[in-house]
C-alpha cells in the first residue's frame, strides 16, 4: 500500500502547487470502474501532467490521469487504458462556470487530489494561472527565510 502522508487524501499532484498560483477549488464526483476505484484506494494514481477539459457535449473531462490497473482484476481490465479520460459528475452550472474560466486567457483547470468524502472518492479540482520563473523563485526565498527564522528561534 503506498504511503499517505494526510488521512482521507488518496493521491496529490504536488507539481501543480509549485507551478500553478491556484485561484479558485471546486470538489467533483469522477466516475471510475470498479477496479479502477479499488486501485485508486491502494494509491496507485497519479495525477502529473493532468488536465480538465469541457466537451462539445458540455462535459467536464479529466486528461491525463493514470490510474494503474488492478492487480487483482486483471481477467476484467485486459483492454484497460490507464489514462483514459474520465467524465467529472459537476452540475451544469459548475461546468457553465469552469468553461468560462477556461476561455479566460493564461487560465486552466488541474485537478489537485484525489480524497474521500464520506466514503466516496472525490477529486479536487483547481482553476490556475501558471506562475512565471521569477515567481517560483521568490516562493523559494520566503520558504528559506521562514525555515532561517524557525532555525534562529529554536537555538534561543
Amino acid at each position: 500500500m503506498a504511503h499517505k502522508s494526510t488521512p482521507g487524501i488518496l493521491a496529490q499532484n504536488k507539481k501543480a502547487f509549485a507551478d500553478y498560483e491556484i485561484l479558485d477549488k471546486l470538489e467533483a464526483g469522477i466516475h471510475l470502474s470498479g477496479p479502477e476505484v479499488k486501485s485508486v484506494r491502494s494509491g496507485h494514481a497519479n495525477l502529473k501532467g493532468s488536465y480538465v477539459e469541457i466537451s462539445k457535449k458540455g462535459e467536464a473531462l479529466t486528461c491525463g490521469i493514470h490510474i494503474s490497473p488492478y492487480k487483482h482484476a486483471a481477467n476484467q481490465q485486459k483492454d484497460y487504458n490507464p489514462t483514459q479520460k474520465r467524465k467529472l459528475l459537476l452540475h451544469k452550472k459548475e461546468i457553465t462556470k469552469l468553461e468560462k474560466e477556461l476561455n479566460t486567457e493564461g487560465l486552466t483547470i488541474v485537478p489537485l487530489d484525489f480524497h474521500l468524502f464520506k466514503n466516496l472518492i472525490k477529486l479536487t479540482i483547481g482553476v490556475c494561472r501558471g506562475k512565471k520563473k521569477h515567481d517560483r523563485r521568490d516562493e523559494l526565498k520566503k520558504r528559506a527565510q521562514t525555515i532561517d527564522i524557525r532555525r534562529a528561534l529554536k537555538e534561543r
